[in-house]
């Protein structure tokens, strides 16, 4: 059974989310999309290819608290298939290749374009994560109380 959540009046005062600092979504999704830590827009996000770094190089904020979990391969196979599915119709409309061509070629840009776009994807949902001081955003120390 999980804990429930401690209000933030019960809180110490050094850990009390900061009520009156607004934080762009939209802002922290661009940095997080570019693989920018979402609070400054200095350091790098990752340290490698998906894996999120404990705290930003350059500004120290903690990024170890997100949780992205399946949000990013949901949002990237939706992505992925609104291009390719649109664009096989029209090749095929087109040009009528072989059933081989198709499956060649879509199968290598679905890949290609997955690889590309899973580490953009996954900086926007942390980036939206710490905007909105959701999971391990929430507090301005790095301990949480879930």
């Amino acid at each position: 059974m999980p804990a429930e959540a401690i209000p933030a009046e019960t809180m110490p005062p050094e850990n009390q989310p900061e009520a009156d600092s607004q934080r762009s979504v939209k802002q922290a999704m661009w940095r997080g999309a570019r693989g920018r830590c979402p609070a400054c827009g200095a350091g790098g996000m990752f340290r490698k290819y998906l894996k999120v770094r404990d705290d930003c190089a350059q500004c120290q904020t903690h990024l170890g608290g997100h949780r992205a979990d399946d949000a990013p391969p949901y949002f990237t196979i939706f992505i992925v298939g609104h291009i390719v599915v649109p664009l096989a119709f029209l090749v095929e409309r087109a040009f009528m290749p072989p059933l081989y061509v198709h499956a060649l070629v879509f199968s290598a840009l679905i890949i290609g374009l997955s690889l590309a776009l899973l580490p953009m994807v996954k900086g926007a949902v942390v980036g939206v994560q710490w905007a909105l001081r959701m999971h391990g955003f929430n507090l301005s120390g790095s301990q949480t109380y879930e």
